[in-house]
Formats: C-alpha cells, sequence, structure tokens
C-alpha cells in the first residue's frame, strides 16, 4: 500500500488540477453520506471529537478519512485536528494508500473555497481577508491567489503573534501577506472574507460586511461553533453550500441563524454541485452579498485522494508500507 505525505501531495495536487478533479466529482455520480461526528471525552479539557467522513464511486474506489479534533491541544502550542485519508478499491475493498490526512483536508477546502469563489465572488475581486491562521488559512491565501487574481492578502488571528507568523511564511512564499490587528475594519475594505477558525463565537459581524462582499466560511464544522451572527447571514442576498444534508445538520452559522429566527432553510439558494453543473447562475449582481458555507464534503476528499493518486510522473516520490 502505497502512502503520500505532505510534500508529495503537495506536488501532484497544484491548484488547477484540485479545482478540475472537484468540478468533474461534482459532476459525477458520487455517494457521501452523512459524517459521523463522536464526540470524545478528555479529562480537564473541552470534549474532543472524532470524524468520521466515507464517499465512494461505484467500480472505482472507496475512501474515508478520519479526523481528530482536540480543542485543549492549542493550548499546548499543538495541532488541534489530526487527519488521516485511506483509499480503497470499490471492486474488491483492497487498501490501495494512505494520505497525510491534514494537506488532503488543506487542499480541498481551500479548492472547494475558490471554486464556489468563481461563481460568487465579484470578477474584480481582489483583496482578501482570511481569519484564522491555521494550515486551512494557508491553504485558502494560496489557492485564492494562484486562482482568483487575488493581489492583497490581509490576515487576523485572535492571537496576534500568529497572524504576523502566518503572514510572514505567506510572504517568503511570494504572496502579498499582512497580518491586521482590527478585524472590524479590515472586514469593511475586503472583496472576499474566507474564515478557518474553530470558533463558538461570532467573530465577523453582519453590520460590517460591505455591499459586493463574498463571505467564505468554512470552520465551523459543528452545530456549536460559528464564525458570524445571524446578521451576517440575514444580510446575504445568496446563501451556497457545499453539501445541503450537512449544512443543515451541522453548519453553525446557518443552524444558529435558522433557530434565531433570522432565516430559514429556504434561504439556502443552492449547493456547490448546483453551481458546477450550472444549475445556478451564481452571483447576478456587484452589489450583492454572496456566502458560502462549508461544513466539509466527503466527496471532495475523494476528488483530491483519487487526483492524487492518479497524477503519476516525477512528482511521485511515495513511500511503500
Amino acid at each position: 500500500m502505497r502512502y503520500f505525505d505532505a510534500a508529495t501531495i503537495r506536488a501532484r495536487l497544484p491548484w488547477a488540477r484540485m479545482e478540475s478533479a472537484l468540478q468533474a466529482f461534482l459532476r459525477d455520480d458520487v455517494a457521501a453520506p452523512l459524517r459521523t461526528n463522536h464526540a470524545i471525552e478528555v479529562p480537564g479539557e473541552a470534549a474532543a471529537s472524532l470524524l468520521l467522513m466515507p464517499a465512494w464511486r461505484t467500480g472505482h474506489r472507496i475512501g474515508v478519512k478520519l479526523v481528530t479534533v482536540f480543542p485543549g491541544n492549542r493550548m499546548r502550542g499543538e495541532r488541534a485536528v489530526n487527519a488521516v485519508y485511506a483509499l480503497f478499491d470499490a471492486r474488491n475493498g483492497l487498501p490501495v494508500a494512505l494520505f497525510d490526512g491534514e494537506e488532503l483536508t488543506a487542499r480541498r477546502t481551500a479548492g472547494a473555497s475558490v471554486l464556489a469563489a468563481r461563481h460568487l465572488a465579484r470578477p474584480d475581486a481582489r483583496h482578501l481577508l482570511i481569519v484564522g491562521a491555521g494550515r486551512v488559512a494557508h491553504a485558502l491565501a494560496e489557492a485564492y491567489c494562484a486562482l482568483r487574481g487575488v493581489e492583497e492578502v490581509s490576515l487576523w488571528s485572535r492571537t496576534a503573534e500568529h497572524a504576523r507568523r502566518a503572514a510572514a511564511d505567506l510572504a517568503r512564499g511570494g504572496l502579498r501577506v499582512t497580518a491586521v490587528d482590527a478585524l472590524e475594519a479590515a472586514v469593511r475594505r475586503a472583496d472576499i472574507v474566507s474564515c478557518a477558525t474553530l470558533s463558538t463565537a461570532p467573530l465577523v459581524k453582519g453590520d460590517w460586511l460591505p455591499a459586493g462582499v463574498h463571505l467564505d466560511l468554512v470552520g465551523a464544522f459543528a452545530r456549536t461553533m460559528r464564525e458570524t451572527d445571524a446578521a451576517a447571514m440575514a444580510r446575504a442576498d445568496l446563501i451556497v453550500v457545499d453539501s445541503r444534508e450537512g449544512a443543515m445538520a451541522e453548519g453553525g452559522d446557518l443552524v444558529q441563524a435558522i433557530a434565531e429566527g433570522a432565516i430559514d432553510a429556504g434561504c439556502v439558494a443552492a449547493t456547490l454541485a448546483d453551481l458546477a453543473c450550472g444549475r445556478h447562475p451564481g452571483r447576478t449582481r456587484a452589489d450583492a452579498i454572496t456566502v458560502f458555507k462549508s461544513v466539509g464534503f466527503a466527496l471532495e476528499d475523494l476528488a483530491a485522494a483519487e487526483a492524487i493518486l492518479d497524477a503519476g510522473g516525477s512528482a511521485d516520490s511515495t513511500s511503500a508500507h
């Protein structure tokens, strides 16, 4: 069985290939049941989560991601999210490959956000604000600059030092990134606001959103988590989700806004597949406020894993186990 580490994943899955793989799989017949989420008690700390995310294409391959989320790890300077991805042959059930789950997740998450932004952000959007400073935030900055023509990136984190460190890392990669301290001011001047945090309280307020902004929400994956207040959802002219079933079950920004009476379920106009397949036109006005709410869709993981496995060529530096 082959193992793909983070460096190999990056080499075999450049951003354009990631986007193309997502486009293809969103138009294909892929089974992706709602993930299961198990609470794990951690003595003396906040409860952790174990997520299992399966997807398969009949006669092709089966994939499943196993993710642990331990919020208390942040207090020790450790990663809060860890994951592995396993791929099997769908004709005989034999294991095919294992992947670094965090890198695969970061790339498919950023790829999905940029694909959504292709339909939802203004064509002239050039200023991106990223809320968060983790692995996914890095991937979002890279993907938006590579595929969406973003020229300026502002980066904010609740821990200012994390924002400065992430901005410096991205700048060394050639991106124009600046750490910012004032979140409200940064939101008010952004064309795209992309949130990638584990927040359980609103960070971005609806009153701050300028006309024409695109709001990309990828962090809150559970009902108890949120990155925006209800006013942000209520102000949206168009709300799109990666998976309708997943977003309605676990998308805290949506679930809590619905519970507070700010919006109803009918406010979700489309899914990412609807955009990719042309069933929904996406943005139709320059001044519209658009939202993409991602909770993590197993189809995207399978698309990434198969694209990595099938890439071949000189970038193949996998290990045999």
